[in-house]
C-alpha cells in the first residue's frame, strides 16, 4: 500500500463510501417503495418497475445482496482510513483511534442517514430505477447470497419464525384498505371517496338498519271501496305497491302501477284485472347483509323485497334504490311535502320524524345514536320508556336530548332533537317519563 499514492487511497475512500451509500439508499428505498403503484407500472409495461417487483417477491434474496455488498464496502472503507492513518501518522494508537472515529462519522452521516433520508423520501422514483442494478448484481453474487441465506434461514427455523411470503405481506385486510382510501384525499375526490366509504359498510350492517319500517311502508288494500284503489293508484307515487287483504299479513302480491295506468284512465279496470298483475313477494331475512343482498337481488332479478323476522313476521320493506342511494347517496326525488335532508337550525335543533331511520340521523346530523336495537328513532323511544309516551315529554338518548312533539296511536310522530354541545343546561330538558 506505501507505493499507492495518498490521492489514489483518498480517491478509493471516496468511492467506497458512495459505494456504501448506494447500497442503504437502494435498501430504503426498495423496502418504502409503494408496491400496489410499482405492480401498476409494471403492468402498464415499465421495465424498472417489472424488474423492482421481481426483486420484492424475493425479498430474502435481495436484501442478501444489499447487506453484503454494504457490509463489504464498509469494512473496505474502514481498513483503507487504518492504512491511511498509519502511513500519515505511523504507528500511533491515537492515530488509529481518531481514525475509527472518522471513519464512523463519515459512514453514518455520508453513507448510511443521508441516504436513507433520500431512498425514504423519493422511494416511488428510485425503486425502478435501482432495480437496474440489483437485478444483475443479485445474478452475478446469486451464490453468495445462497450460501449466507441458507444459515439465516437456519437461525430462524431455531428461533420457530418463517419468512412469510411477500404475496401475504403485500394483501391489506379491508379495514387497511378502508384506511387507505380515507388518507387518499389528495388523489381520490371526496365524492368517490365517500362511495368507496360505503361499499366497505355494506358488509357491516343489515337489511334492517336500511329498510322502510313496516308502518311507512304504502299499501293497497283491495278490501277498501273501489273507487278508493282507483284513486290511490291514480295519485300514487310508487311505481311497485304492495297490495293486500286489510294489511300486510295478508300480502297477496307486488303491483307493477305502471302496467295498470291506461286501464285506470280509461275505467276499464276491475279487481280480476289488477291480481292478472301482481308479481310473487320476495321475501328477505332480517339478518342479511346489504352487500349480500345487493348480489340476491342481482342474481334473483328482483328489485324489490320483504324483510322478514323468524316467524315469517314482515318487518318492512328494502329496494335497490335503497341500497344504491346508501352507496352513491340521495338521487331520487323526494316525494312531495317531505324534506328528506337534515339541518341544525339556529337554536342547534332540528326536528324530524319519528320514523326517521338511526343511521341516517347519525349520518346527516353527526350524532352516535345506538345501532345494535331499533332502527328507528321512534323504536329507541319507545324502547327507552318501555312503554307509549306523551307528547311534550323530554328524555336523553346517548347523551342526545331529545323532545317528543307529536305522538299517535302507538308512535312518536316527531320529536325535535338538541345538538348536545350546545345546550347548556341538558339537565333542564330532562322530564322524568310519567309513572
Amino acid at each position: 500500500m506505501d507505493d499507492i499514492p495518498l490521492s489514489l487511497q483518498l480517491g478509493a475512500l471516496i468511492a467506497l463510501l458512495a459505494m456504501s451509500a448506494l447500497f442503504s439508499m437502494s435498501e430504503t428505498a426498495m423496502m418504502a417503495a409503494n408496491r400496489f403503484r410499482l405492480r401498476h407500472l409494471a403492468q402498464t409495461g415499465h421495465r424498472g418497475a417489472e424488474k423492482a417487483v421481481a426483486l420484492l417477491d424475493q425479498t430474502d434474496k435481495m436484501l442478501g445482496v444489499i447487506l453484503l455488498g454494504n457490509n463489504l464496502v464498509n469494512t473496505a472503507a474502514a481498513t483503507l482510513v487504518s492504512v491511511i492513518a498509519i502511513q500519515l501518522f505511523g504507528d500511533e494508537r491515537w492515530a488509529l483511534g481518531a481514525s475509527t472515529l472518522i471513519i464512523t462519522f463519515a459512514i453514518l452521516v455520508f453513507s448510511e442517514i443521508t441516504p436513507k433520508i433520500i431512498g425514504a423520501t423519493y422511494s416511488d422514483r428510485l425503486a425502478p430505477i435501482i432495480a437496474f442494478v440489483l437485478a444483475p448484481l443479485l445474478r452475478l453474487c446469486y451464490p453468495v447470497v445462497w450460501f449466507v441465506n441458507l444459515f439465516a434461514a437456519s437461525l430462524l427455523r431455531i428461533l420457530g419464525l418463517s419468512l412469510r411470503p411477500s404475496n401475504e405481506s403485500a394483501r391489506l385486510t379491508p379495514e387497511e384498505l378502508r384506511s387507505l382510501v380515507l388518507e387518499s384525499s389528495h388523489v381520490i375526490p371526496k365524492k368517490h371517496q365517500a362511495i368507496l366509504g360505503s361499499l366497505f359498510d355494506l358488509n357491516e350492517i343489515t337489511v334492517e338498519h336500511m329498510m322502510t319500517p313496516r308502518g311507512s311502508i304504502e299499501i293497497l288494500d283491495i278490501d277498501q271501496d273501489w273507487d278508493a284503489v282507483h284513486q290511490q293508484l291514480l295519485t300514487s307515487h310508487h311505481s311497485r305497491l304492495p297490495v293486500c287483504r286489510g294489511s300486510l299479513d295478508q300480502l297477496l302480491g307486488v303491483l307493477p302501477t305502471r302496467r295498470l295506468l291506461a286501464a285506470v284512465a280509461s275505467g276499464d279496470f276491475d279487481e280480476s284485472a289488477l291480481l292478472g298483475q301482481l308479481l310473487q313477494p320476495y321475501y328477505i331475512p332480517a339478518g342479511t347483509a346489504v352487500f349480500a343482498q345487493l348480489a340476491f337481488f342481482q342474481d334473483n332479478r328482483q328489485r324489490i323485497g320483504f324483510v322478514v323476522d323468524e316467524y315469517g313476521e314482515i318487518l318492512g320493506l328494502l329496494t335497490l334504490e335503497d341500497i344504491i342511494e346508501e352507496i352513491v347517496g340521495d338521487f331520487t326525488t323526494s316525494l312531495p311535502g317531505i324534506d328528506s335532508d337534515l339541518e341544525w337550525t339556529a337554536e342547534a335543533s332540528v326536528v324530524v320524524e319519528g320514523t326517521r331511520p338511526l343511521r341516517d340521523l347519525n349520518r346527516m346530523l353527526g350524532l352516535a345514536f345506538p345501532l345494535d336495537g331499533p332502527k328507528t328513532l321512534n323504536g329507541l323511544i319507545l324502547e327507552h320508556f318501555q312503554d307509549i309516551p306523551e307528547a311534550d315529554v323530554s328524555l336523553k338518548l346517548n347523551g342526545i336530548p331529545v323532545e317528543i312533539l307529536q305522538t299517535k296511536d302507538r308512535s312518536v310522530v316527531t320529536a325535535r332533537i338538541y345538538r348536545p354541545q350546545a345546550v347548556s343546561d341538558a339537565a333542564s330538558l330532562y322530564k322524568a317519563p310519567p309513572a
